[in-house]
């Protein structure tokens, strides 16, 4: 009787066993190899090579079923069995690599593969996976980008894209520049992670639409609309050196027509650290905090009207261990203090006409208040920038005029500053994109400057996209770069007084020549991994390059326009590979030939790296709720500023690199519990080193002896007050990496929808 039961039962169940299948599709072809299951039960299956799948014995009952794929958008249906054979059809929209949408290129939003011209795109996901108090340190883990700390004491900095120094990096945000030469690291410093959408790197010139400064590559921070940001957010973390950031912000609605979203920053750091013995503090302690709104106004036919404020006030010092504000400038005790005042509006308004004709425009007003020992930099800096731009779309073509207006002051202290440095630059600039076939695509483009100083300034550029298959496409750009020079908005060496800075001649813009080979593609392996490959070759001429020279003289840095050539040439690779199992992964490696060419004598430019590699892996535990993310970079070897033949200190830097480890948990509602340990190898440059701030003992040189051509006098008795074997003088440019070791951090978010 037990088993006629058993049997009866078994019957019934597969009477009302059903069936499910379906197609699934992307943009009308099929997908193969797409995971395809019914939510909290086992009953699962994989597409066939035409997109087919078929699940078989499922009870009678309501089921959600979903259609996942590495890359692609999961989708979920929910159903009702109570037919023997149901069919349900999926369509997969792509997500993730390569789907971006993308302005900056072009100054239009289109889709990354549609642009013409190469655009890197990182989110704040990629960011999260090393948290930092602000995006130029975070820009660590970005292949060819290298944060460049330009001083051991203020640990003050800039952006290197492609070996190229910071003042040929132009950074915007959305889309408008805000920052030039002095304001490099601030313009990077203070906006909150949750706020940014997207961040858009172009590497090569861009002079052709953003005029001077876009000369090795640009950044453009895109923020968020603020439909599309948390009601709430809050992000705290803490680490072992006693560092505190804090990001808070939320959005509101301020009446029927306009949205406001906010956000503030703030940073403390007020432990000095010596690890190093030298009696200098290892890391600038610093008191930050920065305010950000953004209003978004809704409109007829939603044209756009927008703007965006943003103060920020820092307070940040570094020198010896026993400073105090009462030693700020004098010559006691070393100390570099330095209060910082920024404000900076941007907006963009549609005209209400039929055309599509906007206007945007950008203000920056920097006010620095600084002391290097007892050499005080006082600067004010104020940018004004406007611009109209018409989008005109023909038949194969899509055009784009524009019309722009920059101002620049800037007024300093320093000798070399007679007079205040007040000039307004007009501009014009056209754009074609000619679209000949799907697969063929033309960017014709030209700009035209007009600086009273030097005269007219062209900068034309050629831009073609091949893409011959659907996951495949090749780009080719070439342009020309511009850049007018302000010296002692740049170079934080020139201020500190520690070398006398000499300028041998009038200083004419820089120029560079650019050609760009890109080639882009996925691929789809049939065990579900999506591989994504950015691969870049470039040949950068450089004339009238201005660098700073360091060897001629070591007590002096000589600035005049290169009679010769400078190159920077090489070679890049960017993989994202995304396996079904929930592992990330993302590299990269750059080779690069970065030099200068003088009376026939060619040699590697100071501070460049020969090669460089960064890597990103992830790995998702659902069931858990935890991420796993390993971060971290390696740079090949640089030439350092030494201050003459006897100097002890390596005249190359060695291999090395910062890696980072973080684990998150996110299991609880609206909370993310986050922590882990950053740079795991303890790396910092004193190894191997014997010092790194040369005569951190005597920053004012008050034991030197110097002879009648201001070169320090060796003295080699031990017993002497003066006693200097290697003929040196205080310097602190010494510097390639962190001073910063290994160190635990914790962090708290918290995000409501």
């Amino acid at each position: 009787m037990r088993y006629i039961i058993l049997f009866l039962s078994t019957l019934s169940i597969s009477l009302n066993a059903q069936q499910i299948t379906g197609n699934v599709f992307s943009d009308g072809e099929p997908l193969p190899y797409v995971n395809v299951y019914l939510k909290g039960t086992s009953k699962g299956t994989t597409t066939d090579e035409n997109g087919f799948y078929k699940i078989n014995a499922i009870e009678a009952g309501n089921y959600t079923i979903l259609a996942s794929f590495t890359g692609f958008q999961t989708q979920r249906k929910n159903i009702t069995v109570s037919s023997n054979t149901l069919v349900i059809n999926f369509d997969l929209k792509e997500s993730g690599l390569l789907e971006e949408v993308v302005v900056t290129g072009t100054l239009k939003a289109v889709s990354r593969l549609e642009s013409p011209v190469p655009v890197e795109v990182y989110s704040p996901a990629f960011f999260k996976k090393n948290p930092t108090p602000n995006i130029f340190e975070a820009l660590q883990n970005v292949n060819g980008v290298r944060p460049q700390i330009n001083c051991n004491v203020c640990n003050t900095g800039d952006i290197h894209i492609n070996g190229l120094e910071g003042p040929y990096t132009l950074v915007l945000i959305d889309g408008m520049p805000i920052v030039s030469g002095l304001s490099t690291v601030y313009g990077l410093s203070g906006i909150p992670n949750s706020l940014i959408e997207q961040i858009e790197i172009v590497k090569g010139p861009a002079s052709s639409l953003y005029g001077s400064e876009a000369v090795g590559g640009l950044i453009n921070i895109i923020t968020k609309l603020p439909e599309n940001a948390p009601r709430f957010f809050a992000d705290s973390y803490v680490t072992g050196w006693g560092e505190v950031n804090l990001d808070l912000g939320y959005k509101a609605n301020v009446g029927s027509k306009a949205s406001l979203l906010t956000g503030i920053n703030y940073f403390n750091y007020n432990n000095p650290i010596d690890n190093n013995n030298d009696n200098f503090t290892d890391l600038t302690l610093q008191n930050r905090i920065s305010i950000f709104q953004k209003w978004d106004f809704e409109r007829k036919n939603q044209r756009a009207f927008s703007l965006i404020g943003r103060y920020f006030y820092e307070d940040r010092w570094g020198g010896e261990m026993q400073w105090n504000p009462s030693y700020r400038g004098g010559d006691e005790i070393y100390g570099e203090s330095i209060y910082t005042s920024r404000f900076e509006a941007l907006g963009k308004y549609q005209l209400p006409v039929e055309e599509k004709i906007l206007f945007q425009f950008s203000y920056t007003d920097h006010d620095q208040n600084s002391v290097y020992g007892n050499v005080p930099y006082l600067a004010q800096q104020r940018i004004g920038f406007g611009q109209f731009t018409w989008d005109k779309t023909l038949k194969n073509h899509d055009l784009l005029f524009g019309t722009s207006l920059r101002y620049n002051y800037y007024n300093d202290n320093t000798p070399a500053t007679v007079e205040a440095d007040n000039i307004v630059i007009p501009s014009l600039f056209i754009q074609d994109e000619i679209k000949f076939h799907e697969k063929h695509t033309l960017l014709l483009g030209t700009r035209y400057d007009y600086d009273k100083r030097h005269g007219n300034i062209f900068t034309p550029r050629i831009a073609y996209k091949f893409k011959p298959t659907k996951n495949d496409i090749f780009r080719v750009n070439a342009g020309t770069g511009f850049r007018v020079v302000n010296l002692f908005t740049e170079e934080h060496a020139a201020l500190t007084g520690a070398r006398e800075v000499v300028i041998e001649n009038d200083l004419k813009p820089e120029r560079s020549y650019n050609i760009n080979l890109n080639y882009l593609t996925k691929l789809y392996t049939k065990s579900g991994i999506m591989i994504g490959l950015d691969a870049s070759v470039w040949y950068t001429h450089f004339t009238n390059i201005i660098l700073p020279d360091y060897d001629t003289n070591p007590n002096q840095i000589i600035y005049d326009n290169l009679d010769g050539k400078a190159i920077s040439q090489g070679v890049s690779l960017n993989i994202d590979v995304m396996f079904s199992n929930g592992i990330k992964l993302l590299a990269g490696a750059t080779l690069q030939d970065v030099s200068k060419t003088e009376n026939s004598i060619t040699e590697r430019q100071i501070l460049t790296e020969s090669f460089s590699g960064t890597w990103a892996a992830s790995y998702k535990n659902y069931k858990y709720n935890l991420t796993l993310d390993y971060t971290g970079n390696i740079y090949g070897p640089m030439r350092l500023p030494l201050l003459g033949d006897l100097d002890p200190r390596k005249e190359n830097s060695p291999v090395w690199s910062i890696q980072n480890i973080q684990l998150t948990f996110d299991g609880l509602n609206n909370f993310e519990i986050y922590g882990g340990v950053k740079n795991l190898l303890n790396w910092t440059p004193n190894k191997g080193n014997p010092f790194i701030i040369a005569r951190a003992h005597d920053p004012f040189d008050k034991n030197v002896d110097f002879d009648s051509n201001g070169n320090a006098l060796v003295n080699n008795d031990p017993n002497s007050p003066k006693y200097n074997p290697y003929g040196l003088t205080f310097d602190p440019s010494y510097v390639y990496g962190p001073n910063q070791g290994i160190r635990l951090f914790f962090g708290l978010r918290y995000t409501l929808n």
